[in-house]
Order: structure tokens, then sequence, then C-alpha cells
């Protein structure tokens, strides 16, 4: 069937303060919208949201979504006035972006992938499909996050890392039972590191410069720059097992 048929819009030039014409998207009063962006069917922007020059957001996706917390979270810290989405950049169908997140320029955050507030991703960086970023968290330029990973709260990934699909970060050693005013403690994986399929990071871990973490590995201790490790927990590779 033609792709401009009427019960299927094309997206739709983006304009505040109310629905957008030919599509039941809704853009509050509050937002700023740059020129040349375009908003699928059903998008919501809330109040606070920036949006720069030629932004997408397709199908469903909400950017700016207020904060809920459960009532035992210690999660309370401020949030920035706006939530900003930068040049070119692509949010997909059903994704979420919760207030207070900064993404960068020509970036893609992929369908149903979920940004939380306060976190920070660089320019021209793609998150996966279904792919959730925590609160606090930082990803620097051009990282290439995969499907369906987790990247805890707290956690740093420079520039330039690949991580596989359904790579997890753990960030609390206690699993549930810090004691007050104890921080919780992401992963830090530098510049040019890679992470293959499901591997896990443990709180804290440090995956150093051009490391190389193996499918399916537990990371439990720090990885020097340039190391391949692999297991369960990970170790170094031997060089007569490459």
């Amino acid at each position: 069937m033609p792709a401009n048929r009427p019960d299927c819009p094309d997206d739709q030039p983006a304009r505040a303060g109310g629905e957008v014409a030919g599509a039941p998207a809704f853009i509050a009063d509050g937002a700023e919208i740059g020129p040349d962006c375009a908003i699928g069917a059903f998008v919501v922007v809330h109040a606070g949201v920036r949006l720069a020059a030629g932004v997408r957001l397709q199908a469903g996706a909400v950017v700016g979504k207020p904060v809920a917390l459960g009532v035992s979270s210690r999660n309370r810290a401020p949030l920035p006035d706006c939530t900003v989405v930068g040049e070119g950049t692509t949010i997909g169908a059903g994704a979420v972006v919760v207030e207070g997140a900064t993404i960068g320029s020509r970036c893609l955050i992929a369908d149903q992938a979920h940004v939380r507030e306060r976190a920070r991703i660089g320019d021209e960086t793609v998150v996966g499909r279904g792919t959730a970023i925590d609160c606090d968290v930082v990803v620097g330029r051009g990282v290439r996050i995969q499907s369906n990973c987790y990247i805890a709260a707290t956690a740093v990934v420079e520039d330039d890392v690949f991580l596989g699909p359904a790579v997890t970060f753990a960030n609390d050693r206690t699993a549930g039972r810090r004691p007050a005013g104890e921080p919780l403690r992401g992963p830090v994986v530098r510049r040019r590191a890679r992470i293959g399929a499901g591997a896990v990071i443990m709180p804290g871990v440090e995956i150093g410069e051009d490391a190389f973490v193996g499918a399916g590995a537990v990371v439990t201790r720090d990885v020097p720059a340039g190391v391949v490790v692999v297991g369960v927990p990970a170790r170094p590779l031997a060089a007569n097992e490459g």
C-alpha cells in the first residue's frame, strides 16, 4: 500500500502548544521545538523539553516524561532545568526519555529504549532497541550500544566503546541491602573498549582502554588496558588460547 495513505500519515512538522497537524501527537506549552523537526503519531513532548534542529521523534516516543520513583528510592538528586535532544537525533518508536536527560547530536535512541533522568549521552551515539540507560549515567561520543542492554546508574562509558547485545552492568555490591549513605558504584568503561554479548560487569569494575571482554563473561575485577578476558569469572586469555 502507498506509504502516504491517509490512515498512516508521514511524520509532521512540529509546533508547540498542542496537537501536530495530521497526527494525534501532543507538544506541551513550554516545550522548545527547533526548525525542521518531525513528529510521528502518538508522540508526547512534555514542558521543559528542548529539541534542536532536525530532531525526529518516531511514533509513540515520549520526551521529558516526569520522574516516577518508588517510595524507598534514594534517587532524590536535583534535576536539570530542561531535557535536551541535540541536532539531527532520532528518538525511535516507543522510546522514553525522562526529564533532565541530555542527548547529543546525530544520535539514535532506538525503538523502546529508555533513558532516565540526569543521564548524558554524547554525540553520534547509538542506543539499541530495548536498552535501558539508568539515572546519572554518562555515555561518551560515538558509542555503540546494542539491543537489550542495561547500563546501571552512575556508570561511565567513554568514547567509541562497543557494547554487544544484552550486556548488563551492576552497581550495588549488596544486591539491595546498601547501608544508608553508601553510594551506588556503576562500572567505568574506558575509551575504545569492547564488551561481547551477554557479558555482566559487576559494581565498581573498570574496563581499561582497548580492552576486550568476551561474550558471556562475568567481570568481577578491573581489566587492564588492552587485555582480553573471558569466562566466569572473567580471566585474561592466554596467548595460546586465542
